[in-house]
């Protein structure tokens, strides 16, 4: 893997629609620039179906993903931390955390889904964007900038 790339961790609470979604618009936007995961405080049991059929609308299949808790990623190393879950996180984890505000779609009827789905991604492409016009290597936060098991 490319050394120069940031690892980004995409953070919600159940790691079933907000943080899933942002995963995928980073890996179809960003791929030059970052390597992305996700996961969940509190994993949901799978990817919840209108985050799967939103994202389809944007040519992206998250069929075959799963939530993933943070213990999941305890071994990685994160350049930044994307926090949607609404929670403070910055204690579970050693690199520098950004707090998004995004509604947790997960109950919401579809076209509100779409309307999450939508800022995420333009949440996403504005990192990309802000990634690629910053060159310099990553700034780590305290220590190794790995995740609290």
């Amino acid at each position: 893997m490319n050394d120069d790339l940031k690892r980004v961790l995409f953070v919600c609470v159940g790691n079933a629609c907000r943080s899933q979604m942002a995963e995928a618009f980073a890996h179809a936007y960003g791929r030059d620039v970052l390597v992305a995961a996700s996961a969940g405080l509190s994993p949901a049991a799978r990817v919840a179906p209108q985050t799967i059929l939103a994202m389809a609308e944007k040519n992206l299949d998250l069929r075959d993903h799963f939530p993933k808790t943070i213990r999941h990623l305890a071994r990685a190393r994160f350049d930044l931390v994307v926090n949607m879950s609404g929670v403070p996180i910055a204690d579970r984890v050693d690199a520098p955390v950004r707090d998004w505000d995004v509604d947790d779609p997960v109950s919401m009827a579809y076209d509100d889904h779409c309307a999450v789905r939508d800022r995420i991604e333009s949440l996403v492409v504005q990192l990309v964007l802000e990634l690629r016009r910053d060159p310099t290597p990553p700034q780590r936060g305290r220590g190794s900038g790995r995740l609290e098991p």
